[in-house]
């Protein structure tokens, strides 16, 4: 008789500022962001970042992930990884849980790494490792030096 509508729950689908695109301003997503044209503003993202070979960013980006592979003018913040391609330039600081930079890629700042947790923290087992204490000192004063006469 009467057929109920099945709702469909929306999907989020990725962002993309496309070649030839010009977009200024501040963007928060909690999707991916790709961009191939230019931006400039403030990006904030929960997910991945990805600077494309034709992309030219003017901006500060703080993402879970980011991916440059054209140009970025401004710090960026990963909560996770940076990862900078050969073609990928950046003149800003990074602040980074991990970093791959290729050869070819250029680096003009700064960059720290986030402290990772330590297992314990993380929640995994402690190893229990027991070492000779003393093999762990450290050597003395006598030891290992060089007399030069």
């Amino acid at each position: 008789m009467w057929k109920r509508q099945q709702r469909t729950s929306i999907k989020a689908t990725d962002s993309l500022i496309g070649h030839g695109g010009t977009l200024e301003g501040k963007v928060h997503c909690d999707t991916n962001l790709r961009i191939e044209g230019t931006f400039s503003g403030e990006i904030h993202c929960s997910g991945t970042v990805t600077v494309g070979e034709q992309g030219i960013v003017r901006s500060s980006i703080s993402a879970k992930e980011i991916v440059i592979a054209g140009k970025v003018f401004g710090n960026v913040s990963a909560e996770h990884r940076l990862i900078m391609t050969d073609t990928g330039q950046l003149y800003g600081n990074i602040l980074a849980g991990t970093l791959s930079i290729m050869e070819g890629s250029l680096l003009n700042g700064a960059v720290a790494m986030k402290e990772q947790p330590t297992p314990e923290v993380a929640g995994e087992p402690e190893n229990h490792i027991h070492m000779d204490k003393t093999a762990a000192k450290r050597p003395s004063k006598t030891q290992g030096t060089l007399e030069v006469s």
